[in-house]
């Protein structure tokens, strides 16, 4: 047990900082149905394309893959345009059914065009900075600085949102949209910005997650981000963004220190304990909290 309690800490490190990178890949989501009521369940579509963007940006033209964050980010403006124009905008009064068809059709969409372009295969790469230490044990920089882009980034939308006066007009069409255009505010095109923006967080997450993690990219990688974003959103409040940060830290902190922790304790299936826990602490949460942690 005292191995345990040592190497514990390091491991919380790490769980911070990958939830951070988590918490800015959710809060795309929970920023598209705080304002529109629109739920993207399409979601891991769009990190998968900003993991491709870095992937092949690094292989093919050796361009630094921290710089590959913003191509990606416009990838992912040009996609929230077109989901918007084609789709949503056409669909805001519709039935809700109407808005899960539709971002569902896009994701499977993107999954299938990036599985014709490049194949089913995993791909990856491989990128180093050196490594901090942390109790003797390495920290590779590569999984530092993105955290650390991810927390500048989630700045700089709090900044937006709450600074600004597109982030007054924002806030109050996430309140009353009918109010706001009382008011004089454009709202679809508060709509607009919106979807770009938030699939532009989304894409630039997934250069971030490249960068991280560096193996296993292929089509249908974002699966497992869009179920891990939809637990961050309901933890963290849906609707809100800092909220959706949180939850991704604390996510991140449960699926790195718990893994190791039930390895040492000689469990059968570490990963799946894990799992099992976060979907627990979860059920606590929400019985204590129904709107989330940050939600109202």
């Amino acid at each position: 047990m005292a191995d345990i309690t040592s190497i514990l800490p390091y491991y919380i490190i790490s769980g911070l900082l990958v939830g951070s990178i988590y918490g800015l890949a959710t809060i795309g989501l929970t920023l598209i149905f705080g304002v529109l009521r629109v739920v993207n369940v399409g979601h891991g579509a769009y990190i998968m394309i900003g993991m491709y963007v870095t992937f092949w940006l690094f292989t093919l033209y050796s361009l630094n893959p921290f710089i590959t964050l913003i191509p990606a980010f416009l990838v992912g403006l040009a996609l929230g345009m077109l989901l918007f124009y084609v789709a949503l905008k056409r669909l805001l009064r519709a039935p809700e059914l109407s808005t899960l068809i539709s971002t569902f059709g896009f994701g499977v969409i993107l999954e299938e065009l990036a599985k014709v372009l490049w194949g089913a295969d995993y791909r990856g790469f491989v990128y180093s900075l050196g490594s901090l230490y942390f109790q003797g044990i390495p920290l590779p920089l590569v999984r530092v600085w993105p955290a650390v882009i991810a927390l500048g980034l989630v700045i700089a939308l709090y900044v937006l949102l709450y600074r600004t006066r597109l982030g007054v007009a924002v806030r109050a069409v996430t309140q009353d949209p009918e109010g706001a255009m009382v008011c004089g505010v454009d709202v679809e095109r508060v709509y607009f910005l919106t979807v770009a923006l938030g699939i532009g967080l989304t894409t630039a997450s997934g250069a971030l997650l490249a960068i991280y993690f560096q193996q296993g990219i292929n089509p249908y990688i974002g699966h497992l981000y869009t179920l891990r974003a939809f637990v961050i959103a309901v933890l963290g409040g849906l609707g809100s963004p800092i909220g959706a940060f949180i939850g991704g830290l604390i996510v991140g902190v449960i699926e790195q220190a718990s893994v190791p922790l039930f390895t040492m304790l000689g469990a059968p299936n570490p990963f799946g304990l894990s799992v099992f826990l976060t979907f627990t602490l979860i059920l606590v949460i929400l019985l204590l909290r129904p709107q989330g942690l940050l939600g109202r």
